[in-house]
């Protein structure tokens, strides 16, 4: 190998590495980090605009979190996996696509498919359990939300990979946790997609914990981030907590795979508040003292003070965040308070599109044990 072809290969390769600390527009004060020349021409800060539509989703995206919270103990939901803390990441992964691109959430991430202007009670009705989904996907570019790790990151790449050959001008944003990290999933669509050259950014949020198994016992890698090079994709990580930072890397990351880059891994260093489900008792594997470390770095906080210093957030502005954000809780609590009307057959409709013989067999004879019942 030549000399030149082997510094165009050891610069090519060191463009694919994570920047060495995660990539930080707002520090945990609320205050300006003031970034070398090529960070902040590759990561530029938000216009003021944004920055305030952004930090709308954010409030709301808090007070979705703890109504949530509030319906599960009245017994209005069945299990809710929250999002608080996160609150920064679920927001900027819904705000840094366009219309026509598609967003693929896991379970917790009710923040990010709400702000895809999802309607709040259709979102909920999963956790509720009357449903699989209550929205249409297709309508609006949402995959549904699923329990199990990393599948829907193979469907993502899927997706990416159809509107390629299609000549779509898409981008699809796939998010995970840090757990999903560890299925073979998640190594196969990353391959997939990187050896296709797909319109993807796998967007990882690492809280720190699969459930109860904390990173350390996942991955000893430097970051999860560094994992891109493998597959021969550019890795990013950034403050999590950060909304600017996060909107600013998954943005560019987003105009890199809608320009024909391919893929990306972006990692966002952040912190999961709450127990893994109100189900989990978190006390049995963290500590207080280590769940205080992270309450300082609170995305909303952060966010607030910037603005407030920044004359961009008016006490009248904050006033009216906090009114919507009150409009969609209350929705939330009026949609999931109504009785749902079970109808049994619903039970056999929606297994395949012509329901089979026995299906039918099978409806039949619940008709006719409820019809004796009701005799």
């Amino acid at each position: 190998m030549s000399s030149s072809t082997a510094e165009e290969s050891a610069r090519s390769e060191a463009a694919m590495l994570p920047s060495p600390t995660p990539v930080q527009l707002i520090n945990e004060r609320g205050v300006a980090v003031d970034n070398d020349t090529e960070t902040a021409a590759k990561y530029p800060m938000p216009s003021p605009e944004a920055l305030m539509r952004a930090y709308d989703k954010l409030v709301t995206g808090r007070r979705v979190n703890d109504q949530a919270g509030a319906l599960v103990r009245q017994g209005k939901m069945a299990v809710y996996p929250s999002s608080h803390g996160q609150e920064a990441c679920q927001v900027a992964a819904a705000l840094c696509l366009d219309a026509q691109d598609w967003l693929f959430p896991t379970y917790r991430d009710t923040v990010a498919v709400m702000t895809r202007d999802v309607d709040p009670v259709e979102v909920m009705v999963l956790l509720r359990g009357d449903w699989h989904s209550g929205y249409d996907p297709i309508e609006h570019k949402v995959a549904t939300q699923s329990t199990p790790l990393a599948t829907q990151l193979l469907h993502a790449v899927g997706v990416a990979h159809a509107a390629k050959l299609k000549g779509e001008d898409s981008v699809v944003v796939a998010m995970c946790g840090d757990g999903a990290s560890s299925e073979g999933d998640f190594h196969e669509a990353l391959n997939f997609a990187a050896v296709f050259h797909v319109p993807v950014v796998f967007f990882v949020q690492n809280n720190q914990y699969a459930i109860s198994v904390p990173l350390s016992h996942q991955s000893v890698a430097p970051s999860l981030a560094h994992k891109a090079i493998g597959y021969g994709m550019p890795g990013e990580r950034v403050d999590g907590n950060d909304l600017a930072g996060v909107l600013s890397v998954l943005g560019t990351a987003v105009q890199r795979a809608r320009d024909g880059g391919g893929p990306t891994l972006v990692e966002a260093h952040t912190y999961r508040m709450q127990s893994h489900t109100n189900a989990d008792d978190a006390t049995r594997y963290r500590t207080d003292a280590e769940v205080a470390e992270w309450a300082p770095k609170d995305p909303l906080v952060r966010m607030k003070k910037y603005l407030t210093d920044a004359a961009v957030l008016t006490d009248e502005a904050e006033a009216a965040i906090g009114d919507d954000a009150e409009r969609v809780a209350a929705t939330l609590r009026d949609g999931l308070n109504s009785e749902v009307s079970v109808d049994p057959d619903d039970l056999f409709k929606y297994v395949y599109s012509e329901p089979t013989p026995q299906l039918n067999e099978q409806a039949a004879m619940l008709r006719d044990e409820l019809s004796r019942e009701g005799e």
